[in-house]
């Protein structure tokens, strides 16, 4: 028998549901917020009024282009957290709303779970390039940086992750600095493919073990600045290029230093990248090369994938209804929670 999931995403500023067959995609609908470009980053009031805008047209569109009836689902799958509580309630309330009405199985997903399970949804019934357990995945976005041991779906080790500011984070702190605008990352990114990335050096940090720290380089890269405007009032906007080249490659090699320490402990040689920031092209490049230097073998998501959507909630969803981990209808959202 067929398992069809729904798939509920609202963590942040985007509302989005997909629709999986037997792990396979057959919709993918995303409604993002372009209101908070204006303030610099997501005010959270706002994006909880646009999900509550967005959240039925959403779904009904999702199901549409899946081609399948509200009533020949098997189950609902939602972000239950972490997330901002605002926008988590919206999406938490109408997927109890949905599936008690239709009396479906609900299924309640960990947001930072949905992107490591994001490697294995499918496109097709063909589509056969999942990671094998256990692998290792490098989960970055712009509020997590973690290094994880994936030994089944629902089986995930934190080897590593950030003491204090994530990778994504201070990108964005450092776009906004440079006054490049909101996001930062996908900003910094293009600006990177454009310049020198050996330009300018900032500090690393000097964390034991296989936590990472941002913090030192966010102030380096501020106190750089400061001095060489007082130099010249014009210095972004002469080499805003090869200071996101700098940036990015300082990040990359924070990161993959990690990475490649954890990968050498463990022996693990199935490698992947999940998370926001694994859009980033200077960091999928670097796995290319570790790939060859290293013979890793390396899993890195479509682009699609990277930032929030529903699909990989869905994914989640469907390892956890094979296994009927259901949850009930009072468990609350949460905003905060590290992944176990």
């Amino acid at each position: 028998m067929d398992t069809i999931i729904l798939g509920i995403e609202s963590s942040c500023d985007d509302t989005s549901a997909a629709v999986l067959k037997n792990g396979v995609l057959l919709s993918s609908v995303i409604a993002s917020q372009a209101v908070h470009e204006a303030y610099g980053g997501v005010v959270p009031e706002l994006a909880s009024r646009a999900h509550q805008q967005n959240i039925v047209p959403v779904v009904h569109e999702a199901l549409k282009r899946a081609g399948v009836a509200k009533e020949a689902l098997s189950g609902v799958a939602f972000t239950r957290g972490p997330g901002l509580m605002g926008s988590l309630l919206v999406g938490v309330s109408f997927a109890k709303g949905f599936a008690r009405g239709l009396g479906l199985p609900m299924m309640d997903v960990n947001h930072l779970q949905g992107h490591v399970l994001a490697h294995f949804i499918k496109e097709s019934e063909g589509d056969a390039h999942q990671p094998h357990f256990p692998f290792l995945c490098l989960l970055v976005s712009g509020g997590n940086s973690q290094i994880i041991r994936v030994n089944t779906y629902n089986d995930l080790e934190v080897l590593g992750q950030t003491i204090d500011d994530a990778a994504g984070e201070a990108i964005d702190k450092c776009s906004k600095v440079m006054g490049l605008g909101y996001p930062g990352g996908p900003i910094i990114d293009r600006l990177a493919r454009q310049g020198n990335p050996l330009a300018y050096t900032f500090s690393k940090p000097h964390i034991p073990g296989y936590d990472y720290s941002f913090s030192g380089l966010k102030t380096s890269f501020l106190y750089s600045l400061r001095d060489w405007l007082k130099e010249d009032p014009d210095f972004i906007e002469h080499h805003k290029e090869d200071l996101a080249a700098s940036l990015e490659k300082t990040v990359v090699d924070i990161l993959m230093d990690k990475l490649r320490k954890v990968v050498k402990a463990t022996g693990i040689r199935e490698v992947a990248v999940a998370g926001g920031v694994s859009a980033n092209n200077g960091l999928r490049a670097a796995f290319h090369e570790h790939a060859a230097r290293y013979g890793w073998r390396i899993y890195i998501p479509k682009f699609g994938y990277t930032t929030d959507n529903a699909a990989m909630i869905a994914m989640a969803g469907h390892f956890k209804y094979l296994d009927k981990d259901f949850c009930p209808i009072d468990l609350p959202a949460y905003s905060r929670v590290s992944l176990k």
